[in-house]
């Protein structure tokens, strides 16, 4: 019973992270513009994302244009756009696999190759939540120094916005989804030791119990 609130409630983090990586994986809001001057009036404000990017105006108008060529992008967008896609497959991998090997299923027989199918979904989870980590971090990091260099003017700046946040969200229900889903494998929560069933007594033909039980 404890195995399989462990697998339910793993599988249901890691379907909602997958879900969240293609989310920020789509959404262009990886790096927003940074308000530091005095001036409050701003007239539009540049969202850029893996994609493409966007410029929404004051009067609420947006225009986006996605970006041309992937050769010209920087390196932490390319290596970002590659991660997050293979991210994203993975989770899709890994919820074929861990459905396949789940309780609530009967595509396996065998209860111990269930649990392995189980455990080696998990650890794809895993897997998938460090494959988008590195991006974001990456990301996150290049906008942080950038932001504090002296040398690169105001209107360059960029802030830290809402797709990588959803994505660091992402990475932790990957991380504990998967972790649960590989402790539902363990014996300590699936039994150490199986239940034995003591034997039935036997009739004779006469009617009587069979004396061997008795011996």
């Amino acid at each position: 019973m404890l195995a399989a609130c462990l697998e339910s409630l793993g599988l249901a983090l890691c379907l909602t992270g997958s879900l969240l990586v293609m989310i920020a994986c789509g959404l262009p809001m990886w790096k927003v513009t940074a308000f530091i001057d005095s001036n409050i009036v701003v007239a539009q404000t540049i969202w850029d994302g893996l994609w493409m990017s966007c410029v929404v105006q004051s009067t609420g108008q947006m225009q986006c244009k996605v970006h041309d060529s992937v050769l010209a992008l920087s390196q932490d967008l390319q290596t970002a756009r590659a991660l997050t896609v293979i991210s994203a497959v993975l989770g899709v991998v890994a919820l074929t696999v861990t459905v396949a090997g789940a309780q609530c299923t009967n595509c396996i027989k065998d209860e111990t190759v269930k649990g392995r199918v189980v455990n080696a979904g998990g650890v794809i989870y895993i897997f998938s939540g460090l494959f988008v980590l590195v991006p974001l971090c990456w990301m996150a990091n290049n906008i942080i120094v950038n932001f504090h260099d002296p040398q690169v003017p105001p209107s360059k700046k960029r802030e830290i916005g809402a797709a990588i946040y959803i994505g660091w969200a992402a990475t932790a229900l990957l991380l504990l989804g998967g972790t649960l889903l590989c402790c539902s494998f363990s014996q300590v929560v699936r039994g150490s030791y199986p239940i034995k069933y003591a034997p039935t007594k036997t009739l004779s033909v006469n009617g009587d119990f069979d004396k061997k039980h008795y011996v």
